[in-house]
């Protein structure tokens, strides 16, 4: 993944959030502020970027974005739980329609037992009750490549949720209703002319 990969996603997210009228806002660990930056550094990003959270230590963690101690305690930083909590805290305390946080261990160091280097948790959340968690693991393949394909997930999983579900659900829902009359109705027909003749 490379920087133009994610200046061309972050170009073709800006774009639909404009048309759908949308706006985001970063919660941002392993990548100290990189999604927000590629974002804010699309001219005219502010009709849809409102802000972005930079938050390292636990303790930002907590009071910049509200996840709860206990949950840092018990799962960890770099977990799909405190992933989760601060995309949705972010949500919350910006008032926007669209949030995405990442934590994760970019290396060299910092790796423990079931954590390797390279692990990397995402979580985005919109307004209308979506949650998406994903979990990755680049492996030791750099820190800076680590960050930086942070970055490209982020914004991936950020297009997801600007899309909606409306436009995905409501032709499953027409094809559906379309479709079962005529699976219905053509077999009881062909059946009925088939049978007929040979009892006359």
């Amino acid at each position: 993944m490379s920087g133009s990969d994610a200046r061309a996603l972050s170009r073709s997210l800006l774009d639909l959030c404009r048309m759908r009228k949308l706006t985001i806002a970063t919660a941002e660990s392993c990548t100290g502020g990189l999604v927000a930056g590629a974002l804010t550094d699309i001219p005219g990003s502010s009709d849809v970027i409102d802000r972005g959270f930079v938050t390292y230590s636990n303790e930002a963690k907590r009071a910049m974005l509200g996840v709860n101690a206990l949950t840092l305690s018990t799962f960890g930083a770099v977990s799909k739980e405190t992933a989760t909590a601060m995309a949705v805290g972010a949500l919350e305390r910006a008032g926007v329609d669209l949030a995405v946080a990442i934590t994760g261990i970019a290396g060299p160091g910092g790796a423990t037992p079931g954590k390797p280097v390279g692990l990397v948790h995402f979580a985005v959340a919109a307004r209308d009750g979506r949650i998406m968690h994903r979990e990755h693991r680049f492996g030791a393949i750099g820190r800076s490549a680590v960050r930086q394909r942070s970055v490209v997930e982020a914004l991936r999983m950020l297009m997801e949720l600007a899309r909606g579900p409306q436009a995905a659900a409501k032709p499953r829902r027409e094809a559906v209703s379309r479709l079962r009359p005529r699976v219905a109705r053509s077999p009881r027909r062909s059946a009925v002319k088939r049978r007929r003749p040979p009892r006359t």
